[in-house]
């Protein structure tokens, strides 16, 4: 039996307990390049960074950080947590993430989903009347069957 240890987060900027403060998009962003970096040094397997596209959140395009953490990382996995696939080009995360691949071969996942928060929807102009429609699985959408 083989088990992996691995950190997932979606980049949350609520305010800290102790403080009642939250820090900034861009510290926590960078931040978490800094948390990935010393996940690979100690040996963690895997790190998730997820995407949402809300306040408290900090990450909205994963596919960015994940790139930055594989220049910069040697070993450890790196995966969305998730992709969400209703409201973006599957054509398009498939292309990121090849190319993204291609600078840290093997260690590259997606993580795709239906998303948990449906604010995506309305911001990308979908309809959430549609939400059937739009979460069917990809290749129903890329091939129209």
């Amino acid at each position: 039996m083989n088990v992996e240890l691995g950190i997932s987060t979606f980049g949350e900027t609520t305010p800290l307990e102790k403080t009642d403060k939250a820090i900034s998009h861009d510290e926590r962003i960078r931040n978490l390049i800094e948390e990935v970096e010393l996940a690979d040094q100690v040996g963690i397997d895997a790190y998730a960074i997820g995407e949402h596209h809300r306040k408290d959140f900090a990450v909205s395009a994963p596919e960015i950080i994940i790139a930055i953490a594989a220049a910069k990382t040697k070993q450890i996995h790196l995966s969305s947590a998730t992709t969400n696939l209703p409201t973006i080009d599957p054509i398009w995360v498939f292309e990121q993430y090849a190319t993204i691949d291609a600078m840290a071969p093997g260690r590259i996942e997606i993580m795709a989903g239906r998303g948990s928060f449906t604010e995506a929807f309305d911001l990308f102009g979908y309809d959430l009347d549609n939400y059937d429609e739009l979460c069917q699985p990809p290749l129903t959408k890329i091939s129209g069957l």
